[in-house]
């Protein structure tokens, strides 16, 4: 599997060792990003920040193109680990939302109550995810999605 495979497409299966080393790459990218752009800017120095409002433009969207690819990167690589559970690619969106909804729910509707309720229910979704993406080995042998990525490859037939 390529780099663009791995981290773009949304066919097929990873490992829990593929997913770590995706996630690994973007703390990766998004550190030298934030090191660069301070750097640049000239450290938190304000009279610096407000004198190079273009470079801060620049960064900015450079950033804002950075937070889709690694979106679009996160769900294709977060929909493959779950197709390695043998599950649907459906689930990503409540392992990556439900978190915050049911986080921000106490704000958005402060006259319903249950505040701590939803805040743990919040924090239960996100280490279900945490568990079910990042812990648990996938299915053994081939499922509907694919192969095993750590099965053996088939042998050759010999002639």
């Amino acid at each position: 599997m390529d780099w663009t495979t791995l981290l773009f497409s949304f066919k097929g299966r990873i490992n829990r060792g593929k997913y770590w080393l995706a996630a690994l790459i973007y703390m990766a990218v998004w550190t030298t990003f934030i090191a660069v752009s301070l750097v640049w800017l000239g450290g938190l120095n304000i009279d610096n920040l407000l004198s190079f409002a273009g470079a801060a433009l620049l960064i900015w969207l450079i950033g804002l193109i950075l937070f889709i690819a690694g979106a679009w990167s996160g769900f294709a690589v977060g929909v493959k680990r779950l197709h390695d559970r043998n599950k649907s690619g459906w689930w990503i969106l409540l392992f990556w939302f439900g978190p915050s909804i049911l986080g921000s729910w106490p704000t958005a509707a402060p006259d319903i109550g249950g505040g701590f309720i939803f805040a743990l229910a919040a924090v239960a979704l996100g280490i279900w995810a945490f568990v079910e993406l990042g812990c648990l080995r996938g299915t053994p042998g081939p499922n509907q999605y694919g192969p095993d990525p750590l099965g053996n490859p088939a042998l050759a037939p010999r002639v």
